[in-house]
């Protein structure tokens, strides 16, 4: 009697575990995992996984192997937040004030004594000289290194001027979502974006799960110097090497990744190119986000002086490029809503 109650008593907790692991998904029908949780369930939704699930059936007509899943990203406006003003042109200001007292010049020398003034419509009276001169002041004159550790600690500090959060807080939660998913499907994530690269790369990561060697940006000179001790450094100097902005995404594209890629997301006409020539041929999807959102974000698209849509707003329908409304389409924008 007592052996046949220990087998009924194994058989019951053998019984009990394979219902525990069908209940958490451990084997069996596992419990399916929402996919793109942040995103309304509109037809952009829709159409996102549709292309996805096309590209990644074996044997389908739109099959697209693992190696050509490609898959770019602008980042100001499309990543993260860009207004009130660009997160790079935020430190570069910030980066004037912490270099004040070494330049005592600057409080009557412009564009500085704006910058020192608060004065952002001084500023941006110098026009684009005036903006290469804070640009030049701030990111050249040091090593790759040196600069590397100097945007790291600004973002470890730094507050948005709107929402008073930490900028790395001001990244799209959907978007994050959709990278996610992507490399999830076998995709390839990369950023090409108008803004510096190596103030980006430091960040990328920890914040998209994109790896420095995965971001395209804007660049200027450096220049290889063994300078330090015995130790040779890459010193960045005040000059221009390349824009990835407009023209120069698809240039950058080539340059840099050496595959087409068969997805793009922007969200302005500095993208337009790069949406035209992505979508030009073969599979494609090209998608942009429309910032519609007044009230979790901004609201702003054809006059705004900061990520203007214009013409690739109006080429959209014709081109069959998804437009995401931020407030339609988007359950939450960041984390920190409640």
């Amino acid at each position: 009697m007592r052996g046949r109650f220990q087998a009924s008593d194994t058989m019951l907790a053998s019984l009990f575990v394979a219902a525990l692991l069908l209940v958490t998904g451990v084997v069996g029908t596992a419990v399916a995992q929402e996919v793109l949780p942040s995103w309304n369930d509109t037809a952009a939704k829709t159409r996102i996984m549709d292309f996805v699930k096309a590209t990644t059936a074996e044997g389908g007509e739109g099959y697209v192997a693992p190696e050509d899943r490609i898959a770019v990203f602008d980042n100001d406006g499309t990543l993260w937040s860009e207004q009130p003003i660009y997160f790079q042109f935020a430190f570069m200001l910030d980066r004037v004030k912490t270099l004040a007292p070494e330049h005592p010049e600057w409080q009557a020398k412009e564009p500085f004594k704006s910058v020192l003034a608060g004065d952002p419509m001084g500023v941006m009276k110098g026009g684009e000289k005036g903006i290469m001169d804070l640009a030049m002041t701030t990111h050249a004159g040091m090593t790759t290194d040196q600069f590397s550790k100097i945007v790291t600690d600004w973002f470890a500090s730094a507050k948005h001027p709107k929402t008073a959060k930490p900028y790395d807080e001001m990244t799209f939660v959907p978007m994050r979502e959709l990278l996610d998913y992507l490399r999830a499907n076998g995709f390839k994530t990369y950023i090409v974006s108008g803004g510096g690269v190596e103030f980006m790369r430091p960040m990328t990561k920890k914040m998209y799960g994109i790896p420095p060697e995965q971001v395209v940006g804007s660049t200027i000179t450096t220049e290889y110097a063994p300078i330090v001790g015995d130790e040779p450094v890459l010193n960045r100097l005040p000059k221009i090497d390349f824009v990835d902005d407009g023209v120069g995404k698809p240039s950058g594209i080539n340059k840099f990744i050496g595959r087409k890629p068969i997805l793009v997301v922007g969200n302005s006409d500095g993208d337009y190119e790069m949406l035209r020539w992505v979508t030009a041929k073969g599979p494609s999807f090209a998608m942009i986000v429309h910032h519609t959102d007044a009230e979790r974000e901004v609201a702003y698209d054809r006059k705004s002086e900061i990520g203007k849509l214009d013409k690739a707003l109006d080429e959209a329908e014709r081109r069959n490029w998804l437009v995401v409304d931020m407030k339609a389409d988007w359950k939450k924008v960041f984390s920190f809503e409640k």
